[in-house]
């Protein structure tokens, strides 16, 4: 095979690691591993006859011209009898040293949300920082989450939800280690049960969501109410007074959160919507026109763009909070900040005290997400459906709410079975009646 830029990057993993070789530069090689990896190495055989394979370096960053480049390079040592291996072994590469060089770097990349992993990465494993790969065993990562362990005399002991998490990310490290160094074997971690974790609440019942409906209300009345009293204030002393709130919104909170409940979309993908990633205009010449929100890849926790349609009521609240911004070109914010008209970041403090003025407990914002796609499968919807609404990449993330659709009960479903049990027996009227 004669290497080319796009044959490389359109090559595709198989069952088993493969070993390509260039057509054009004897010794060439291209690995494609298992998981999608592709790196550069140099096979060749020196004048003795001993064979050998020097790594160049990883496809992902490095381009054909440049492999085959050093390629070229190795070679000619190698037909001079030079060696090209390292006259003197290098130093081990540390954990802190791969993370800081190689993981990081990657996540940076590919990754959304990558600050809140490197920081719970160099804040909870530093102490391992200084250790070569290698010596990152699972007896010593265990002994790590045994001293982290919840306990009633220790404040700054993790609940096992948190030393589930942290251990993901380790994990997907070590894994990402073992890609990159052959000589490294991953170990295997597995998480706790989470006894001491409050339960997920997957979806709000009918009087939690007229509470929440209560709450948003609430605050709306409260909003207006105090811009009417301090322009009151204003006018009395002869100040200029802040302008009317004339929408059908008091701000952005209660469409964010409505838009939320109608879409399950991720906030953070919520708020980073601009105006140019919705259809909403009506078509007169086509009533069935389906309504659109285009989820860009770079504000995507997978990575990946997503066309999904839009509900008459998600359309609807898009379109009376139009009415009411200022700014609605294709590049504004749907949700700005109102100081500085960049995307929102966090809800946190306005979330939690409608969820205390609602009453609610165990219900965080990534609560409605999960209320969304609950609301789906309890009224029937096929999980499959869900599973594309809800932008997961396999539906295993999707089986969580598996057991909400209808007729999914256990006896119900064993019952189905009982249907033709008396015709297989043979058995007398009576007695399968029994």
């Amino acid at each position: 095979m004669k290497f080319t830029q796009k044959i490389v990057d359109d090559m595709k993993p198989a069952e088993k690691r493969q070993w390509i070789s260039d057509d054009d530069l004897k010794g060439l090689t291209l690995v494609v591993g298992t998981n999608g990896s592709k790196m550069w190495y140099f096979r060749y055989r020196d004048k003795s006859g001993k064979k050998g394979a020097k790594k160049i370096g990883d496809a992902k960053y490095m381009p054909v011209a440049k492999a085959r480049s050093e390629a070229k390079k190795f070679s000619g040592q190698v037909e001079e009898d030079k060696s090209i291996r390292k006259e003197k072994p290098a130093d081990k590469l540390s954990f802190g040293e791969f993370l800081e060089n190689h993981y990081f770097p990657k996540i940076r990349n590919d990754l959304k949300g990558h600050e809140e992993r490197e920081r719970a990465l160099t804040d909870n494993f530093r102490e391992f920082f200084d250790l070569p790969l290698e010596d990152i065993t699972q007896e010593l990562v265990y002994q790590w989450r045994d001293a982290k362990k919840a306990s009633k005399d220790d404040k700054k002991a993790l609940k096992t939800i948190s030393i589930n998490r942290y251990l993901s990310y380790l994990r997907a490290a070590l894994n990402y280690a073992e890609e990159k160094e052959p000589t490294f074997k991953a170990p295997r971690l597995k998480p706790q049960k989470e006894t001491d974790s409050k339960k997920r609440k997957l979806f709000l019942t009918k009087d939690e969501r007229a509470r929440l409906d209560g709450a948003l209300a609430r605050r709306e009345d409260r909003i207006r109410s105090e811009r009417k009293s301090a322009n009151q204030w204003r006018h009395e002393r002869g100040l200029e007074p802040k302008p009317d709130i004339k929408g059908t919104f008091a701000d952005y909170v209660k469409p964010v959160i409505l838009l939320s409940l109608h879409t399950g979309i991720r906030r953070s993908a919520l708020l980073s919507l601009k105006w140019g990633d919705i259809d909403i205009d009506k078509d007169p010449a086509n009533e069935d026109k389906v309504f659109i929100v285009t989820l860009q890849a770079e504000n995507d926790k997978t990575r990946k763009s997503y066309e999904l349609p839009l509900s008459d009521d998600a359309v609807d609240i898009l379109e009376l909070w139009r009415k009411q911004s200022a700014n609605t070109g294709p590049d504004d914010y749907i949700f700005p900040n109102p100081r500085t008209g960049e995307s929102l970041q966090s809800l946190k403090t306005v979330w939690k005290k409608l969820i205390q003025d609602a009453g609610i407990k165990n219900f965080t914002w990534h609560g409605m997400r999960h209320d969304f796609a609950s609301q789906l499968v309890m009224k029937g919807v096929d999980l499959n459906v869900v599973r594309h609404l809800m932008c997961h990449s396999t539906l295993t993330m999707t089986l969580i709410y598996a057991h909400l659709a209808p007729g999914s009960a256990p006896l119900q479903a064993t019952q189905l079975l009982n249907v033709r049990t008396k015709d297989v027996l043979d058995l007398p009227q009576a007695a399968a009646s029994e």
